[in-house]
């Protein structure tokens, strides 16, 4: 058969277009020779997306629990038979305890507009709660809004011409291999590219200039970096004088920020401080790439936004990338149907384990999402998704943690088993990804069973509404070109917010932010605490997995820590010794890495592993919430380690 185009929809920067085939009974998936960001190479994850599709880790039939809690003892049903049961009991819990005791939890597994987005019209109609999706990138957005009114930044086409890259906090080369082989490309024109990462990423490595802070110090970092352009004269003072507010508020603030100090907090010397400040002003246009892990700890917030402000002061609109998601004109609540029925109860994705393990929900749908491994607080969400007066429904396509702990477990079809659109956050072009193969087994798309379901529940039309009519009122002022073009199989572009377009109050950059003094924060940046006893723990992607997507393929994620040889010495433990990383809140086994790609005091373990003893690493990390955005503090988590016995 002849190519069809498809689109990537992992929860990852690069949104690949793609040509999958099927020939001779192999499923073929290929870049999209027509795409140029994709750039003719998949990442090792959409390079074997056809063993996923086919491997032995698929749900492909309806099952209902046998035996407890948790394990595996299931039995096959009939599709009927499952929904009804889902359906009675989700009527039982809305009679005896009301909407907000159910909950649809959701989140990127697949960030198609109907696999993630349509489902939630049968959620919204009922009135059952859902997350704030604060477990990511939320933190970040807010934090840029305070200064720039949204969010986002430039797309990679308009970062390509730059003379300066800066990965800050972001390791292009391992989470957006389509964006790291653009500064390549840039570098072959003569661009310099630059990171900052408390470790020796693969992206420090690779780079012509780094720099290491210790984790929780970008503030200042950055503050440092803001006064050597003020106090040297290095800044762009007509663009600062048309398109900002509250230079002087900033340049007081970052008056106290030295560089001894700066350094003395950071551990950054003096001399590259001043030359990271000096890059930024002698090579323009830059863009600077704030990664999303630099939001995840106590002080990731106001990190994003000090940094972020960088660029306004030599002469450049928005430049910076964070996310694009903010950018596009596309109508989610099109989609989500929130015009019909807004949501309902709103709860902490971040502290979910805390309102789990007390019992506040009675019925929890789960699609899109393995919370059993990637919400923080796992011993509160594991104890409370045992308990006998919760039913859990998970609808996926693969077996994973949290099917241990489900009720009624449905099969879900991959995106190459159905139609869809994908939205990306980086880039600004979007195709139809097409339908390849019939669905596995008994496997159906989300709109099927959200459907199914609200047959059952006596749900309005709207709910169930025709997909491709939703998705053409949502893209209908967003399209450059019409919705019967991307049916046609054309790329298009969607259509943007101007760079120069600020959404504050006073339609600037606002530098001090008024916006922030109305919620109640600091209207600058602030260098919060950052010490503190025993080791930070860092966590981060690596190559081969999406979160925790392609273990069927290529096995389990390591279960592996970094540890610096200053602190290996000091625990007694060698390469490959078993360490326990311990803490108030559980413990994890993993094998030691004894290496200089840490510094002494911090370890790096892959994102999302599940220890040699068969603790998850999210186990360790506390449901606290930050201030701004509510997000997590992944990064922040505070462990103690010593040799572990052997398992």
């Amino acid at each position: 058969m002849a190519a069809l185009k498809s689109v990537c929809p992992r929860d990852c920067y690069d949104t690949c277009h793609l040509a999958v085939s099927l020939d001779g009974g192999e499923l073929r998936v290929a870049p999209d020779p027509g795409f140029a960001f994709t750039a003719g190479f998949l990442c090792p994850r959409g390079a074997v997306e056809a063993r996923r599709v086919f491997s032995a880790g698929r749900v492909l039939f309806p099952y209902r629990r046998a035996g407890g809690k948790p394990g595996r003892s299931f039995e096959r049903v009939e599709w009927g038979s499952a929904l009804d049961e889902v359906a009675s009991r989700l009527k039982e819990v809305l009679e005896e305890h009301g909407p907000g005791a159910v909950l649809h939890l959701e989140y990127a597994g697949n960030m198609g507009l109907l696999t993630w987005y349509y489902p939630q019209r049968l959620w919204n109609w009922l009135g059952a709660a859902r997350t704030d999706y604060s477990i990511c990138s939320k933190s970040g957005h807010e934090a840029l809004s305070l200064h720039y009114g949204l969010s986002y930044g430039r797309t990679p086409e308009e970062a390509e011409g730059s003379r300066l890259f800066v990965f800050w906090g972001f390791n292009a080369s391992v989470s957006s291999p389509h964006l790291w082989a653009a500064a390549l490309r840039g570098r072959r024109r003569g661009s310099v590219i630059a990171a900052v990462d408390p470790r020796r990423s693969e992206t420090a490595l690779k780079s012509d200039f780094a720099v290491h802070p210790r984790p929780g110090t970008d503030v200042a970092l950055a503050y440092g970096v803001i006064n050597y352009l003020i106090s040297e004269g290095l800044y762009d003072e007509d663009f600062v004088e048309r398109y900002t507010v509250g230079f002087e508020e900033l340049r007081r603030e970052a008056s106290r920020w030295s560089l001894s100090r700066v350094s003395g907090v950071t551990g950054v010397g003096e001399k590259d401080v001043a030359r990271l400040a000096e890059l930024y002003a002698e090579l323009k246009p830059s863009t600077t790439f704030i990664g999303f892990g630099v939001q995840k700890g106590v002080n990731g917030a106001e990190a994003v936004r000090a940094v972020s402000l960088i660029p306004a002061l030599v002469g450049q609109h928005r430049g910076f990338y964070y996310s694009n998601s903010r950018r596009w004109l596309v109508d989610l609540a099109a989609v989500t149907g929130e015009r019909h029925a807004p949501p309902g109860r709103v709860v902490s994705q971040v502290a979910l384990a805390e309102l789990v393990e007390r019992g506040e929900f009675k019925f929890i749908y789960v699609y899109n999402m393995n919370p059993l491994l990637t919400l923080p607080g796992q011993g509160k969400l594991r104890r409370g998704l045992s308990r006998s007066d919760v039913f859990v429904v998970l609808h996926d396509t693969h077996w994973n943690e949290t099917a241990d702990y489900a009720d009624v477990v449905l099969p879900a079809a991959t995106y190459l088993e159905k139609d869809d659109v994908v939205i990306p956050y980086a880039h600004g072009y979007v195709a139809m990804s097409r339908k390849v193969i019939e669905p596995l087994g008994e496997s159906r798309s989300e709109v099927w069973v959200t459907c199914e379901l609200a047959r059952r529940l006596g749900a309005p039309e709207w709910v169930c509404r025709d997909p491709l009519d939703v998705l053409r009122e949502a893209l209908g002022g967003a399209l450059e070109g019409s919705f019967e073009d991307l049916l046609a199989g054309k790329t298009l572009r969607l259509k943007a917010r101007r760079l120069d377009e600020y959404q504050t109050p006073s339609g600037r950059i606002e530098l001090y932010s008024r916006r922030a003094l109305e919620l109640g924060f600091s209207p600058l940046p602030v260098q919060g605490e950052y010490d503190g006893e025993g080791f930070v723990l860092l966590n981060s992607a690596t190559p081969l997995y999406t979160h925790t997507q392609f273990r069927d393929v290529y096995g389990p994620i390591p279960a592996v820590v970094h540890v610096n040889p200053v602190d290996a010495e000091r625990l007694g433990v060698r390469d490959g010794d078993l360490v326990e990383l311990y803490n108030e809140h559980g413990s994890v086994v993993v094998k030691a890495q004894v290496t200089e790609l840490v510094p002494p005091g911090v370890l790096w373990s892959p994102r999302q592993l599940v220890g040699l003893d068969g603790s998850p690493q999210n186990s360790l990390v506390p449901t606290e919430t930050q201030r701004i955005g509510g997000g997590p503090v992944f990064n922040s988590t505070r462990v103690f380690a010593r040799p572990a016995r052997v398992i």
